[in-house]
């Protein structure tokens, strides 16, 4: 006997499929990692039901995103989860932004809604911004030993990464044909969140890296749809994953500790970009142009505008601020090398 769906429960899961795999990606045009974190999210809270309040899936309605459930799933988290609230309160912006997209589409589900913007978010202690010291970032870009190949590619890599305060994920999507190495002010297009582009300028000692980084890793070719950092698999070069280049930055922030003893612990791609960041910042350059620089589309400041900064513009204000590092020529420049790369 086929039993027949309810359908308050189907319009439920109805509408999550809609949010999730068209609204987002398509309306909204968010990135699958941002689509992926709502998924999560929404998981998360259907997970708390499933556990606390003994509501199995299959009659989850949206009478169960009540204000009453808001509360304990924040308690939930918080306490017994031991989630941070920072944590507790993007899990719950997730689940308002469901919300607000379902009461769009059915004006009686506005309740729902209603009842998640009561929940104020949870008091998260400011502990300030985390980032690397000079001599710290210095050790980072110094620790790759360029006697290697591989080494080679993960100063190239590193240098890159900092320069350019690219998301880790955006630096696994980057391509040969992002880089713009011949115009006045070199720089490269990077496809960041919501497949948004920016360029961003590349500086002098980056650019003799990666100059030296071509001969050796894409000898013949400077464009195209290869990635611009790789490994090989079966005599074909595959791009790295987010993984591996957080083992490589592990690597060298561990042998970096021998030569920098107030290196932090935990060190992660991200710190690389809040420190370049906060490097540019420390040198004067204006938080508008730092925000063009992160793919961001605002700054919370008191001035609340976004100003458009040309790559001309930020080359000649980032060349204020590169760790010694990358100001130093490579180390890797043997005979063959220099005479292949003065004949560019």
């Amino acid at each position: 006997m086929r039993i027949k769906p309810n359908p308050a429960v189907q319009k439920f899961w109805d509408s999550a499929r809609e949010f999730l795999d068209s609204y987002l990606p398509l309306v909204r045009n968010v990135s699958h990692n941002t689509v992926d974190s709502y998924r999560q999210s929404l998981n998360h809270f259907i997970r708390f039901l499933e556990s606390e309040k003994s509501i199995p899936r299959q009659a989850l309605t949206f009478d169960c995103f009540c204000r009453q459930h808001f509360k304990a799933y924040m308690l939930w988290m918080n306490e017994a989860q031991g989630l941070s609230p920072k944590t507790c309160n993007l899990r719950m912006t997730a689940i308002r932004s469901f919300l607000e997209f379902c009461s769009g589409e059915d004006i009686t589900l506005g309740s729902a809604f209603t009842a998640s913007r009561t929940i104020k978010n949870m008091r998260a202690e400011n502990n300030g911004i985390k980032y690397l010291t000079k001599p710290a970032m210095r050790a980072i870009l110094e620790a790759p030993d360029t006697k290697t190949r591989i080494g080679k590619r993960d100063k190239a890599l590193l240098i890159f990464m900092y320069d350019t305060a690219a998301r880790v994920q955006e630096m696994v999507d980057l391509r040969v044909g992002d880089l713009h190495l011949n115009d006045q002010h070199p720089f490269v297009s990077i496809k960041g969140k919501g497949s948004k582009t920016r360029n961003v300028p590349l500086m002098g000692k980056t650019l003799e890296h990666l100059r030296l980084y071509f001969l050796e890793f894409h000898p013949n070719k400077r464009s195209g749809d290869e990635p611009l950092f790789y490994t090989r698999k079966g005599g074909q070069p595959h791009k790295l994953s987010t993984d591996a280049i957080s083992v490589l930055l592990t690597k060298y922030v561990g042998k970096a500790k021998q030569s920098c003893p107030d290196m932090p612990d935990n060190v992660h791609c991200h710190l690389l970009r809040k420190t370049r960041a906060m490097d540019l910042y420390q040198e004067g350059i204006p938080l508008v142009y730092i925000a063009q620089l992160l793919g961001h589309a605002n700054v919370s400041t008191t001035s609340g505008f976004y100003a458009f900064a040309t790559v001309e513009t930020l080359h000649k204000s980032m060349s204020k601020a590169n760790p010694e590092a990358v100001y130093d020529a490579p180390r890797w420049k043997s005979a063959n090398v220099m005479e292949q790369l003065y004949r560019l």
